[in-house]
């Protein structure tokens, strides 16, 4: 069995990661004890993926996965983009959410992509790099109860349902996240 540190406190990607790497021991930054804030400066959801993963491997001597990942909207340019979770403030989820719904409003177009950036950093300054996608559109109303963030309003044609009404096992075989993932296991 592996160790694998990833770099959030993020429970909800916690979790999907622990079903992800099922074989292997998963560590959040409060499991290894690191509360330096990581300061997400980026200008992409790759350039951020990329300064979370090399700060906490450098910090640890450690190989660390980290992710940056969000949701884009092409009605509203592309937004929330890398601010989805900062999207109406402080890591608020609800305000977040409303806010998404109001900016829709009496917007036909409601064609969305969730991003996943993938950075893997070993202590040697080498790293890969991957991105993975899934294409959605986002509802009026929330929907369902699994997942996290946007995933009651982000909605799958193809399954004719909400990422937050599929089971966890579904999502991590078509999610963003899920997505880059198997980008990053193609390369190792």
């Amino acid at each position: 069995m592996r160790t694998i540190v990833v770099a959030t406190n993020n429970l909800g990607k916690i979790k999907e990661f622990q079903k992800l790497f099922s074989e292997d021991k998963v560590l959040s930054l409060k499991d290894i004890g690191y509360t330096k804030e990581i300061i997400e400066n980026g200008k992409t959801f790759q350039e951020n993926a990329y300064i979370k993963a090399k700060e906490v491997a450098k910090s640890r001597n450690a190989i660390v996965l980290a992710d940056d990942s969000g949701l884009e909207v092409e009605a509203l340019n592309g937004a929330p983009g890398i601010y989805s979770a900062r999207y109406a403030g402080d890591h608020d989820t609800e305000k977040n959410n409303a806010l998404l719904i109001k900016n829709l409003k009496g917007i036909e177009n409601r064609k969305a992509r969730f991003v996943c950036a993938l950075c893997l950093y070993y202590p040697d300054d080498t790293y890969i790099l991957v991105e993975g996608e899934c294409f959605g559109q986002i509802t009026e109303e929330a929907r369902g109860s699994n997942g996290f963030g946007y995933d009651p309003y982000f909605f799958i044609p193809e399954y004719s349902k909400t990422m937050a009404e599929l089971p966890l096992e579904t999502k991590n075989q078509i999610s963003h996240r899920a997505n880059a993932l198997k980008k990053l296991k193609e390369l190792l």
